[in-house]
């Protein structure tokens, strides 16, 4: 990923930090945020909707690099943490195994929203049914996906995990984007 100087700061899908990264579970509601734009943007191509050229090169942006590293920071430092945190009654064993489900799916269906999108950027043309539906369901799948992190994992986990908790993900996460750490 490239260092963001080039972007507007204020663009939900543009990086989020130039520094260091202080708050993991704010930083991961972020780019909650981004996704949502990425699907209205898909939305849109699906219905017909011309985007600009920048909504679409922002939204690829999003899907080759920092969907990845948000993926990993859910499965590699989120999830583990939260297994250990939380209560038998938190049933966050059931929201995870759906969580990481859904990310396989993801991993499958990513790269052809991504086809579709460099297509759109070589020849503007109009979409095929089938490439419009599947940027439908993907759009539709990441929103429902969205909707069980942030009405219950990431409550859960401003709940359970400690400062160290946090303090550690949000270094994992940095080294993981090639930025300073808050522990520096």
């Amino acid at each position: 990923m490239g260092n963001g100087t080039n972007r507007d700061p204020n663009d939900d899908i543009a990086r989020k930090t130039h520094g260091q990264l202080v708050d993991p579970l704010e930083f991961i509601a972020r780019d909650h945020r981004a996704e949502r734009v990425v699907c209205d943007h898909l939305d849109r191509l699906a219905a017909g909707d011309k985007l600009r050229r920048a909504d679409i090169e922002s939204a690829l942006r999003f899907l080759r690099d920092d969907l990845p590293h948000h993926l990993d920071d859910e499965e590699l430092d989120l999830f583990p943490v939260l297994r250990r945190r939380c209560e038998a009654d938190d049933e966050i064993d059931k929201a995870i195994a759906r969580l990481t489900s859904d990310h396989a799916h993801a991993a499958v269906d990513t790269p052809t929203v991504i086809a579709v999108l460099d297509g759109q950027l070589r020849k503007k043309r109009p979409l095929s049914d089938t490439e419009c539906h599947s940027l439908s369901a993907y759009a539709a799948h990441a929103r429902r996906h969205l909707t069980l992190e942030n009405a219950v994992v990431l409550p859960l986990a401003r709940l359970r995990l400690s400062k160290k908790d946090q303090t550690q993900m949000a270094a994992r996460m940095a080294q993981r984007r090639g930025l300073g750490s808050n522990q520096e």
